[in-house]
């Protein structure tokens, strides 16, 4: 699991990478040589988008979540696991048919292509759907493991490094 946990770090990391080296680059070359990376601005939102479809994914299994722990934080921890799997199961109900509903958009953007090199949007919102099916199955394996008593956190105590959020 621990495999599949990077690999799904890693796709989100490479995400906000190019967004960062494409955004960089854009503003070097045109404030040096007046010049602007075809496509800089559409392939900024649409790594964006992946990004955090895939991020999702990750925050949903670990439970990293913003929120507000007010009523988490005065029960007794068999009154925050059922919170938690209350949370966890209407997390799920929202990430299910979002998932489907990112594959609908996937199958409607035709021919649709970016601004100026016509790269077809598909492969990004294909991408991104991947990481929205991602985030619902794990959300249910949140939501398993939840109920057999053995829900990941983003600083279990088995990781090579102390606060990371998976071993590499």
């Amino acid at each position: 699991m621990k495999r599949v946990l990077s690999a799904i770090e890693t796709m989100a990391a490479l995400s906000l990478l190019l967004i960062a080296v494409l955004t960089a680059g854009n503003v070097l070359l045109r404030y040096a040589f007046s010049v602007q990376i075809p496509d800089w601005f559409d392939g900024s939102r649409m790594l964006q988008g992946i990004a955090l479809f895939w991020g999702i994914a990750l925050a949903t299994y670990y439970g990293t979540h913003i929120c507000v722990d007010l009523l988490w934080e005065s029960l007794k921890p068999a009154g925050q696991r059922r919170v938690d799997m209350i949370a966890t199961a209407v997390t799920a109900a929202f990430l299910l048919p979002m998932a489907w509903m990112v594959w609908v958009k996937v199958g409607g953007t035709g021919s649709q292509g970016t601004m100026d090199l016509r790269l077809p949007l598909q492969w990004f919102y294909g991408a991104g759907a991947l990481g929205a099916c991602v985030a619902a199955l794990l959300a249910l394996v949140r939501l398993v493991h939840l109920w057999q008593g053995r829900a990941a956190s983003a600083d279990d105590a088995d990781d090579e490094l102390n606060g990371a959020a998976h071993g590499s």
